[in-house]
């Protein structure tokens, strides 16, 4: 038997086929933002870090294989070995989105056919293969170069027998086992004895303001009434001891959770067997074929706590196992992907030990079909097939599918609907698909249709493309449109008139809820799904079965005040709002001697007072823009403070006795301006930037330095307004986060730890800045992986026609972990309505006069839409559930009208 040491030479080799020479992200230690942005609001640097320290083993190129590999590789390990020896068949077509129809016809192994396209996917991870067998006679002594081991399609005997020697390393080697028998699925970890994990629910650590601290043994902490703690129990924060000899407390404490390490003991798989440990995400489950029943029903007997086998889940996992659901795959490896992230950098809780997951539901309604139906045709949708049939593999492929938004979530539902041939052109199927974004570099992380050649491209041409080569036998048109009111006459009613279902894939709540509307006048289902780092969310909507996306409310938003930001050194109002309001002035009233001639005659023009200000403080040389931002800065950071203090002295009290300022209020300190402080030359240097760029200032990279600088600012003035012969000509700023040669980070981040260190607040660094300042979602694409193969498996259920029973929601955190998945719920209630209200007009009122004839009267009638009016929004109330109680509010309601018959009445 060979060595399994064949390849161990490539991982420190240039590879010929991959270009040269390849960095890595662990030689210099450097994060590349531009790529990893995302990412790293999940993560953080130091698990990034470590991320980029390590190698990974991944055994077997198959469904689960190679869903691990691209989400790993796309994190940024430093070296990921692809093993396989199996050569590719039809088979694989619809399993592998890697494997392309060349590759089948020349017999190539399946490793070698997925290499070069897992390494394009990440210049920064050194990705080699092997294709050794791997069996029980094999020498392992070759793991030992690896941080963690993951196996897939492997029998349970090698995967017991890795297990133990990876168990038995100093440190361990951490081992994952990951299986897919056709409806079902597990993972399998284990970290070792000890394994330390640094932050275990990756939570935000919020400052949570004190209320008082009573004098006592011990002291008693209260939080602000108005503000909720978010701890639970368990948790530590501090002992605060024996305040009984203290003063009387007074203002201005706060505290902040510390993440507590937490250490995970595992056992071997081996003794788990015997007593698991599981994580089962649907708990309405039960736990194939009469040979493979007695054989789980004497397994059963094996286990410590017996549980009864189900007959039924059996018999299909007989008939399916030798199949693959491929969207199954794909959610069950977004999650094992994410136990190997855990596994290399300690972040996060990781799984104990194993996780359970099955599409019972799928094939359950299929039991009575012949056996012909799952008999293999040798083409691309025989694992497909083997599972759910031909007939409904065949309606997928006469599905017509809308799609809005080809980003990370788009990228992965194209995916899943090439694998399983939704919308083929020769059975006038058809996938739109619509995105007017185009693609950035930080869209390659976990966008993984993406390549660096795409950066600027169209995203919904782009992924199209790249989908057609997944599966040229779909149909795929590309739009690069946004989907709201102003594009009705592209997606009107005859549009969606022709589609089976709407997927919504982009994080825009507004649009989300258009979509929504637009899907529910059409009788359209419409499945929606998000992800905001770890955490993942899949939503069914039915017509007629399931209540709609805007049944609900999502909680709202933490906001900053408004007082927060109207005091704050803003970026839009000062470089983008003012220009923006000079120039569409000077666009409605030129020339200016006619502006002049209207204003000396008194005449009041819109916007006349704020042109003139901007006219009489315009700089017009850099050395005028650095004096500007000077005086910024002692605005900013220093007059605000002294006239807050002015207005308010620290002891001051209100009406009640108490002091002005106590928390969460708290008193500004001014700040002096120093030269040789960095922060204070940042954001005199970057603020000069903008009023350069805004005012079309040119400016040379040596007036930048420090020198030169410090020669303009120290003899500052303020220069005399003199009118120029030109009109000004001003250019606004969109603040970009993504760049930082712009200068639009400095400032922000600059100002915002200045103003952090004037009110005595622990400053955010430049990463949450921008984060904050350019409302990142922080995203990763284990959890993107994992939305879009749930939701594909209720597109499935869609095109068989399935029951209300039978279709789940999800809600997951990755990060804990936990899986939920429930029913959707109905989209009838029960429930009496007591009054629509439409404005201030009464609709439906059961208890006015006149009742009985409005219930006669179309909607027309009550309201009279103005000419071209599509819908309106109503308000509806609704019974008590209680005799006494107040009306209950009900969710948002959007009435569409249609065209009125000849009678006059709506149909």
């Amino acid at each position: 038997m060979l060595p399994l040491l064949a390849h161990i030479d490539r991982l420190t080799q240039e590879d010929p086929e991959i270009p040269s020479p390849l960095p890595t992200m662990a030689d210099s230690m450097d994060i590349d933002d531009s790529l990893y942005s995302r990412q790293r609001y999940v993560l953080g640097d130091c698990a990034m870090h470590q991320m980029a320290r390590s190698t990974v083993f991944v055994s077997g190129m198959g469904a689960l294989g190679v869903e691990i590999a691209k989400n790993i590789v796309l994190a940024g390990v430093k070296a990921v070995t692809l093993h396989d020896n199996k050569r590719c068949e039809p088979w694989d077509l619809g399993t592998n989105f890697f494997i392309r129809e060349e590759d089948v016809q020349s017999q190539k192994k399946r490793v070698e056919a997925v290499h070069q396209r897992v390494a394009e996917l990440n210049p920064y991870v050194r990705v080699s293969v092997s294709t050794d067998v791997l069996d029980d006679q094999t020498d392992l002594s070759f793991l030992k170069m690896y941080q963690c081991v993951v196996l897939t399609e492997t029998k349970l005997s090698l995967q017991k027998r890795v297990n133990r020697f990876c168990h038995s390393q100093q440190p361990s080697i951490k081992f994952i086992g990951c299986d897919l028998f056709g409806i079902c699925s597990r993972v399998f970890c284990d970290f070792g004895e000890a394994f330390e994990v640094s932050d275990p629910t990756g939570e935000e650590s919020k400052e949570i303001f004190i209320q008082n601290i009573s004098q006592g043994n011990p002291g008693v902490v209260m939080c602000m009434d108005s503000r909720t703690h978010g701890l639970q129990t368990g948790q530590s924060v501090f002992a605060i001891g024996d305040t009984s000899t203290f003063q009387p407390y007074a203002h201005g404490g706060f505290f902040r959770l510390v993440k507590i390490p937490k250490t995970f003991s595992f056992e071997m798989m081996e003794q788990q067997l015997s007593d698991p440990l599981l994580l089962t995400p649907d708990f309405s489950k039960p736990e194939d074929a009469e040979l493979l029943f007695n054989y789980t029903q004497d397994i059963s007997k094996t286990l410590k706590n017996k549980v009864d086998v189900n007959q039924d889940l059996v018999r299909c996992v007989s008939r399916c196992a030798r199949g693959c659901l491929f969207p199954l795959a794909a959610a069950v490896s977004g999650i094992a992907s994410q136990e190997v992230l855990k596994a290399l950098t300690g972040k996060f809780s990781p799984l104990q030990q194993w996780f359970y997951l099955d599409a019972l539901e799928v094939v359950q309604p299929l039991q009575s079909l012949p056996v012909e139906e799952f008999i293999p045709r040798g083409d691309r949708y025989d694992a497909l097939r083997a599972c759910i049939g031909h007939s409904l593999c065949m309606k997928l492929h006469t599905f017509r599918v809308f799609m809005v938004g080809c980003g990370a979530i788009g990228c992965e539902m194209l995916k899943n609907l090439a694998l399983l041939g939704v919308g083929l052109s020769r059975l006038s199927g058809e996938i739109c698909v619509t995105d007017p974004d185009l693609i950035e570099k930080s869209n390659l992380n976990r966008q993984f249709l993406f390549r660096p050649h795409h950066i600027q491209k169209p995203k919904s041409t782009t992924a199209a493309e790249a989908t057609l080569e997944i599966n040229p036998e779909l149909r795929i048109q590309a739009h690069l449109n946004k989907v709201c009111p102003a594009t009705e006459e592209i997606y009107n009613d005859v549009f969606f008139s022709r589609l089976n279902v709407v997927v919504t894939a982009l994080d825009n709540v507004e649009a989300r809820r258009y979509v929504d509307s637009r899907s529910v006048s059409n009788q359209k289902a419409l499945l929606d799904s998000g992800t905001m780092g770890t955490k993942g969310h899949t939503e069914i909507i039915v017509p007629n079965l399931t209540e709609s996306y805007n049944s609900h409310r999502d909680p709202p938003e933490e906001e900053i005040p408004f007082c927060t930001l109207k005091s704050f050194p803003a970026f839009e109002s000062a470089f983008s709002h003012k220009p923006s309001m000079y120039n569409m002035f000077w666009h409605s009233h030129s020339p200016a001697q006619d502006v002049l001639r209207r204003m000396i005659a008194g005449e009041s023009m819109e916007g006349s007072f704020q042109v003139i200000k901007l006219l009489s403080r315009r700089p017009t040389q850099w050395e005028h823009c650095l004096t500007l931002a000077r005086l910024k800065f002692d605005k900013y950071f220093k007059k605000k403070a002294l006239q807050l203090l002015h207005s308010f002295p620290l002891d001051t009290r209100l009406k009640d006795g108490s002091l002005f300022w106590q928390s969460p209020k708290r008193p500004p300190a001014p700040i002096e301006f120093d030269l040789s402080d960095p922060l204070h030359f940042s954001f005199i240097v970057s603020a000069a930037r903008l009023f350069a760029g805004t005012y079309n200032i040119l400016y040379s990279e040596e007036k930048l330095s420090h020198e030169a600088v410090s020669s303009v600012l120290a003899e500052v003035e303020v220069p005399e307004y003199k009118p120029a012969e030109k009109r000004l000509r001003m250019t606004p700023l969109f603040f970009e986060k993504d760049d930082d040669s712009n200068g639009h980070m400095d400032f922000v981040a600059s100002a915002s730890a200045l103003r952090a260190r004037m009110y005595a607040i622990e400053a955010a660094d430049r990463l949450e800045t921008k984060r904050i300042a350019g409302k990142i979602i922080p995203a990763i694409a284990t959890s993107t992986a994992a939305v879009a193969g749930l939701v594909s498996m209720e597109l499935i259920k869609i095109a068989g026609g399935y029951g209300f029973e039978l279709f789940k929601n999800c809600f997951f955190n990755l990060a804990i972990p936990v899986v939920v998945l429930t029913e959707t719920a109905p989209e009838k209630y029960g429930i009496e309505p007591t009054m629509v209200v439409h404005g201030v007009k009464m609709l439906y009122v059961p208890v006015m006069p006149g009742h009985n004839k409005r219930l006669k009267l179309t909607m027309h009638k009550l309201i009279k839409p103005s000419a071209g009016r599509k819908y309106v929004d109503l308000i509806v109330s609704f019974a008590p559930e209680l005799d006494g109680d107040e009306d209950l509010p009900g969710p948002p309601v959007r009435y569409y009208f249609s065209r009125e018959s000849e009678g006059g009445q709506t149909a």
